[in-house]
């Protein structure tokens, strides 16, 4: 598949695509009777479509069932939607007839244009979506299996999908690049999953991924959007429909598929390193409040959750069962995800223990044992306490085996449910996966089916985590810590390098005037001066070699620290110019850097780099080499608030280093989350003029912050 190829233009809405994708009429061209015909598939799959069907074909009177007319020209009315059945070489003159029509959108088959790489049929497809350019034409397509509107009763595709059925409210709208994957997807109808739509963009010639997301994000049939793609040309686009339905509270699940990092290995810093291409859409999607998974097998049921549970209520989740075991396996599983379950106290623990035997759990999980089979009493008592206690959000039941007895236990979390608002989560335990009752419980508007724990708790995480988006963009647009003067200072001292790569000393000398805290140093150029400069700072000392063609100084072996006395100072330099020297290509060594040795404390990096799609990006993560030995780091798009900072320090895996540990004293993290957001501010200022920065180390210890190393380079390297 390629992708959408209308770079320039601005995001297609509900209004602009409502004919195409909830057509009161639809025109199949090129419709025949030949058998396994494309035209005659899409016909027979119209045939519960309640509008305008026409068929046309100069060559017949009737296509099947359904009245044939020689040309659009000849219909009635000017259609809402034209699918074009017939082969590359006619698709141009049967958009042209369309857009002559006043056709509300085409779709188009037939493939053979851009995925082929071939010049001249990039050429042939960029010349029929000019067709539609500048009109009120839409065009999803080519190469396209067409799309499924459930919401209208439509299947308009020569593919397979399921009849369709009364759509109840929750229903997920499907998105994506391959059209045998909104199959595979959208199969789920059978199984008793409420979709709305599911809609592959094949070549996306005109209409892409963001503008569906934007139009179903403001379709009321609609509550939640799987999508699944490789990539988009302008992931800009992309991240402002991902706005639009935060802003409309509808829930955005995404699978990228193509995670591969190609570029990495060139990059000079580490934050080139780190910042692959697959890190930098979740990032950028994540903030505009996307749910991003890690598996296609993800997509369906995390995404129902979502269209299920509306706004959370409360964290912590419930558990509610009649197996011990079972309960271990959830404990074990939220634990390992980060999603909590409180203890219950007060009226609710009191209502748990009066109902739990004492060989049952009175307590989260709530292990009401196996005697809800013969008196269902205490498992309502116990269950009902929970969902009304505001410290759970959600609650988790298992379906243990599916036959009558576990089916007709639905009734009770169905009541349940309804009656205090919240979502409960079904844990599918048995391995009949479409047992007896599945349909059933899958139906239900406020029960959401999993058959995985894992991917039940991966799902509550991401609630919470999406709901934090939300009230993090609607309370914290980034407001300047930075002076404006500060701007105009840097970009003077970055104007005077007009290529390559600044030294620490010139790169931490930019920073400063952003207000980031760097070690105090001098420059000097023989061993002699290096220990004068030494004793003026105070022992011990760190020595340097400054060099704008050695990257990262450690690893070359041009570094020496802990150095106590004058002595030492002059050997370790003779030492380090010598190792200079001797490096291939030789490196420009502006001279020794001297600098005081800053007691140990947490490192920390903060880095930068300007993506070719999504424009300056910001990385943290805990500093030295750690950061690409654990790959423990966090990525936004430039700038980001000090709100935004601080949650994503809060959310490394080697967080609780920040708070102490060893008898270390905690970080100030507020001070911290400040200083990553003034240096966002520099990136997104000068993203012209730099492509990669890296501040690493930083040292943290307790309110003490120093950048005592960093790197600057320019876009023109």
């Amino acid at each position: 598949m390629t992708a959408d190829s209308s770079h320039s233009r601005s995001l297609y809405r509900h209004a602009d695509l409502r004919r195409l994708i909830h057509p009161n009429s639809i025109a199949v061209f090129g419709a025949s009777n030949r058998p396994g015909s494309f035209g005659l598939r899409t016909l027979n799959n119209l045939k519960s479509f309640d509008g305008r069907l026409y068929a046309v074909n100069p060559n017949y009177e009737r296509v099947g069932d359904v009245d044939c007319f020689a040309s659009l020209d000849a219909l009635p009315q000017a259609p809402d939607c034209v699918v074009i059945a017939v082969n590359r070489d006619l698709v141009g003159d049967a958009v042209r007839a369309s857009v002559k029509a006043g056709a509300g959108g085409v779709i188009v088959y037939a493939g053979g244009f851009a995925e082929t790489s071939r010049a001249d049929l990039v050429a042939l497809q960029q010349q029929i979506v000019g067709l539609v350019e500048g009109t009120a034409t839409r065009l999803i397509g080519p190469n396209c299996l067409g799309i499924t509107n459930y919401a209208r009763g439509a299947r308009i595709l020569f593919g397979r999908m399921p009849e369709p059925k009364p759509l109840r409210r929750g229903g997920i709208g499907i998105v994506s690049q391959s059209g045998s994957v909104s199959m595979a997807l959208g199969q789920a109808v059978e199984r008793g999953v409420a979709v709305s739509h599911a809609i592959p963009v094949g070549n996306a010639a005109d209409v892409g991924i963001a503008d569906l997301i934007a139009y179903l994000a403001q379709d009321d049939s609609c509550a939640a959007i799987a999508c699944v793609f490789e990539g988009v040309p302008d992931p800009h686009r992309l991240v402002q429909a991902a706005e639009i339905a935060l802003a409309a509270d509808k829930p955005v699940v995404v699978y990228k598929m193509a995670v591969g990092d190609e570029g990495a290995a060139a990059a000079l810093s580490h934050t080139g390193a780190l910042a692959g291409a697959h890190d930098v859409y979740k990032a950028a999607l994540e903030s505009a409040g996307v749910v991003m998974v890690e598996n296609l097998e993800d997509v369906i049921e995390t995404t129902a959750f979502l269209a299920k549970a509306g706004r959370p209520r409360g964290r912590g989740v419930a558990v509610v069962l009649g197996s011990g075991g079972l309960g271990v396996i959830a404990a074990d599983k939220a634990e390992q995800i980060g999603v909590a379950l409180p203890q219950p106290q007060g009226k609710t623990l009191a209502v748990l223990q009066h109902n739990v035997p004492e060989f049952g759990a009175a307590r989260n999980p709530c292990d009401v044992t196996a005697q809800a089979l013969n008196d269902e009493g205490p498992l309502r008592a116990c269950a009902d306490a929970m969902m009304a206690d505001p410290a759970y959000g959600a609650m988790l039941v298992v379906h243990p085996y599916a036959d009558a007895i576990s089916s007709a236990r639905v009734r009770l979390w169905v009541e349940l449910a309804d009656q205090h608002d919240k979502v409960i989560c079904n844990y599918w335990a048995t391995e009949a996966l479409e047992g007896h009752g599945v349909q059933d419980v899958e139906e239900q508007p406020r029960i959401a089916t999993f058959r995985s724990l894992a991917r039940c708790f991966h799902a509550i995480a991401a609630w919470h985590a999406r709901e934090d988006r939300r009230n993090e963009n609607l309370a914290h647009k980034p407001s300047r810590l930075v002076a404006q003067p500060a701007r105009a200072n840097a970009a003077a001292l970055l104007g005077q390098h007009t290529g390559g790569v600044l030294t620490e000393r010139e790169a931490k000398a930019v920073l400063a005037l952003y207000g980031i805290p760097v070690v105090r140093e001098e420059l000097v150029q023989s061993a002699k001066q290096a220990a004068q400069a030494a004793a003026g700072i105070g022992f011990p000392v760190v020595l340097k070699i400054e060099s704008p063609d050695i990257a990262h100084k450690t690893e070359a072996g041009v570094v020496k620290i802990g150095l106590r006395d004058a002595a030492q100072v002059e050997e370790a330099a003779g030492e380090l110019l010598a190792r200079a020297a001797a490096i291939r290509p030789a490196p420009a060594v502006k001279g020794l850097l001297v600098q005081p040795m800053i007691p140990a404390g947490v490192e920390v990096m903060m880095g930068a780099r300007i993506d070719a799609q999504f424009g300056p990006l910001v990385v943290v993560g805990l500093g030295g080499v750690m950061v690409e030995l654990m790959k423990d780091s966090n990525l936004a798009l430039a700038p980001v608030s000090q709100p935004q900072a601080l949650r994503m320090l809060r959310s490394l895996r080697g967080a609780k280093a920040l708070a102490g540990f060893r008898g270390m004293p905690a970080v100030n993290m507020e001070r911290l989350a400040q200083i990553v957001a003034r240096f966002s501010e520099f990136v997104a200022d000068h993203a012209q003029r730099i492509r990669e920065v890296d501040v690493n180390p930083m040292i943290c210890n307790g309110d003490d912050i120093v950048a005592v190393d960093a790197l600057i380079v320019t876009a023109d390297t």
